[in-house]
């Protein structure tokens, strides 16, 4: 049983959480997630733990999703997201969260080792090409354009997607 304090509440039909995140590239491709609940796909990582770092809770989630231990690059993307979901895992909820994007060091290969579930449901594995992203409905939207920049530095990003995702 988890007995780790997520920095996060959830109160009066509103769900608010700081979450650190990975942006893990190989060959091309980005690695997402998906479940069996959820008719989209979302970026690897969790709730950052009260007491622990984003850097630490990225490491952490991203080992415990893929089952392979990637390293920490930097720092990229400061993400405010606004989002409610009429289906799956939050249901119902007005969605408020801060997610920390770290991009990990690339191994040289797609090979994973996952064995990871949400809420007791099985997560997939699914590297999405990145110059075909916006042919999936992945999570968060600005994956592909951050992608295929020339990012340089930490960017911040506000996204509103309450209506994106409303009656799914």
């Amino acid at each position: 049983m988890n007995t780790e304090l997520n920095c996060g509440f959830r109160k009066d039909g509103k769900w608010f959480r700081y979450r650190a995140a990975a942006i893990i590239v190989e060959d091309g491709c980005v690695l997402f997630a998906g479940n069996e609940l959820d008719n989209y796909y979302y970026s690897i990582g969790g709730a950052v733990h009260v007491g622990e770092t984003a850097e630490q809770a990225v490491t952490r989630e991203v080992l415990e999703e893929t089952g392979v231990a990637y390293e920490v690059d930097h720092l990229a993307v400061i993400h405010e997201n606004f989002f409610s979901d009429n289906s799956g895992t939050l249901k119902d909820l007005d969605c408020h969260e801060v997610a920390l994007y770290f991009v990990m060091k690339p191994r040289g290969t797609q090979e994973l080792k996952s064995d990871s579930y949400v809420l007791g449901v099985k997560e997939n594995m699914f590297w999405l090409p990145i110059a075909e992203l916006d042919k999936y409905r992945a999570f968060p939207t600005f994956m592909k354009e951050y992608l295929q920049s020339g990012h340089e530095g930490i960017m911040h990003i506000v996204t509103d997607e309450r209506m994106t995702r409303e009656g799914v």
